[in-house]
């Protein structure tokens, strides 16, 4: 192909009680416009991306190099226009999309015909779990597990009646940071209970037991009752978003982005009500991604 293009979404994981086992796909956007050249190049086009001097410091052509050089592949030079909607360390995924866009990218110009396991499985590999970069990949609500044997399970949820609500605020929140809080290890009672809920959460969100559910993702033992001290606004916005109808608002990822599941329908409203409240935030309606990684 002379030239492509590559669209991955943004992801949420962490869900509620879900911790490193379940995300989902969000509509905002990591886009790669790809043509051939004599030379790489890599243009940022957003202020969501990071500034880079060279070629060989942008992480997705790190991860593109590093398939490529696995299966014993020449990456030949391209000029990429790369655009985002992602915001960097906010808890929506941003390093799993250019994974996943990384993966891609070789799997284009080097001609691998990866599958859609190959490609989680190399994405799992780079980024150490599933939750993230399945969604990225698959879009819609994945649960994922990679067990001892390093094989990867997932089953994708279909048609979650549900609107969502982000809130972003202008802090960034470090992976390593969030995951510094957590505790080493948890009692065996803590575990078993945290494990119930996790069960009960996911068996809800099938039987659309949208209420069930959202009493579930809030009653998570894993990991937002340590993460949520350093998430601005954590108690005001669970609280005035379950005011205004909100089935749960939890972290997404490591936050400090927050994310509402709502009732079909009522995200705008609960959106422009909370925007009026924090106006320092990116507060926003959105919706679902179903698609995961898309070619063109």
């Amino acid at each position: 192909m002379n030239s492509f293009q590559i669209k991955v979404p943004a992801s949420s994981a962490n869900i509620g009680a879900g911790f490193d086992s379940m995300g989902m796909a969000v509509n905002r956007y990591l886009t790669l416009n790809v043509e051939t050249s004599d030379k790489w190049t890599f243009n940022h086009q957003s202020k969501h991306l990071p500034v880079i001097d060279q070629y060989e410091e942008q992480y997705i052509y790190q991860v593109a190099h590093q398939i490529a050089t696995k299966y014993k592949k020449k990456l030949h030079p391209h000029q990429v226009n790369v655009t985002s909607t992602i915001p960097l360390a906010r808890g929506l995924g941003s390093s799993a999309a250019a994974v996943i866009a990384g993966i891609e990218l070789a799997n284009e110009i080097c001609e691998l015909h990866l599958t859609e396991d190959d490609k989680l499985r190399l994405a799992t590999e780079i980024e150490g779990h599933p939750d993230n970069v399945a969604p990225a990949l698959l879009g819609g609500l994945v649960v994922s597990s990679k067990t001892s044997h390093e094989e990867i399970h997932y089953i994708k949820l279909q048609e979650l009646m549900l609107d969502i609500v982000l809130y972003i605020p202008n802090v960034e929140l470090k992976t390593e940071e969030a995951r510094n809080v957590l505790p080493t290890s948890y009692e065996r009672d803590v575990a078993t209970s945290a494990s119930g809920i996790s069960n009960i959460m996911v068996a809800a969100l099938i039987d659309k037991q949208y209420e069930l559910a959202g009493k579930m993702m809030e009653s998570d033992l894993f990991h937002e009752p340590y993460r949520k001290q350093l998430i601005p606004n954590y108690g005001f916005i669970k609280k005035r978003a379950k005011e205004l109808g909100a089935y749960s608002t939890v972290i997404s990822g490591a936050g400090p982005t927050l994310i509402s599941f709502v009732p079909k329908g009522e995200g705008s409203n609960v959106a422009s009500q909370l925007l009026k409240e924090i106006p320092t935030y990116d507060v926003r309606a959105m919706k679902i991604d179903t698609d995961g990684l898309t070619l063109q």
